[in-house]
């Protein structure tokens, strides 16, 4: 059984930087991609970054690239969203995802995601 569990969430200031953890367990060779996603109130869920297990290639959301990066440790089995320059606009719900996420960009819809963690909130505020 797949399980996604994320940490690192808090309340920092805009323009500060925050490191998200996923730990993942259970992955089967099924599994292509692991993926950053964000839903804030009243707005629908986004994907923010994904990288590809296979050749480590990433994507990113338009309005995180620059800013976002993520990264993965295999040997622990993580996966990192480092995030910078953060803007009130970035507050929401971060989730992390796996799955067989089709070539292109419905990936940030989360099409072909079906683990999902709990979520971990972020809140950028002054």
């Amino acid at each position: 059984q797949v399980q996604l569990v994320e940490s690192g969430g808090g309340l920092v200031q805009p323009g500060s930087s925050l490191r998200l953890s996923c730990a993942v367990s259970g992955l089967t060779s099924d599994y292509h991609a692991i993926g950053w996603f964000r839903q804030a109130p009243w707005r629908a869920r986004e994907g923010i970054s994904c990288i590809n297990l296979s050749d480590d290639s990433t994507y990113y959301k338009d309005s995180v690239k620059g800013r976002f990066t993520i990264s993965r440790d295999n040997a622990r089995n993580m996966v990192y969203l480092q995030m910078s320059s953060l803007k009130l606009e970035d507050t929401a719900l971060y989730y992390c995802a796996a799955g067989s996420p089709p070539d292109g960009s419905s990936w940030l819809w989360g099409t072909g995601f079906r683990s999902w963690g709990q979520g971990t909130q972020v809140t950028v505020s002054s």
